[in-house]
């Protein structure tokens, strides 16, 4: 499997992510994001929210043995209240998938990023906004 050099996402798609972050804050929130993998982009198509998934102050997390085989999770977005739009050595630790999104505080499309295992930014596009 190839590099992944962009992730798009539809606005209302994001929007729904951050009113969740919205929600759950100053918990974390985390999600799983749906959708396509065509060559070296990522399409998130939809995202849902894990089975038995636990969140609180500073942490997110959920049972990956529980999840369903389902192909079409890419990976992982889950918020970081504490404004840090950037993955921590534990968000690497537990990385899942291709990409993981994280939306830092204060819940915003600019303060959305995505990235690869390895912690490097990948860039996102936001379509429709």
């Amino acid at each position: 499997m190839g590099k992944i050099v962009g992730v798009a996402i539809e606005a209302r798609l994001l929007e729904a992510m951050l009113e969740l972050a919205w929600e759950r804050h100053p918990r974390e929130v985390v999600l799983l994001l749906r959708g396509r993998h065509r060559g070296d982009r990522v399409e998130v198509e939809d995202f849902l929210i894990p089975p038995l998934a636990v969140s609180g102050m500073g942490f997110a997390e959920f049972p990956v043995h529980l999840l369903p085989i389902d192909f079409s999770i890419l990976g992982t977005a889950h918020s970081h209240p504490s404004e840090c739009l950037a993955p921590s050595p534990e968000d690497l630790h537990n990385f899942y998938g291709l990409v993981m999104m994280i939306l830092a505080y204060p819940y915003s499309p600019s303060r959305s990023a995505v990235f690869n295992r390895r912690g490097e930014r990948i860039p996102l596009r936001v379509l429709g906004g």
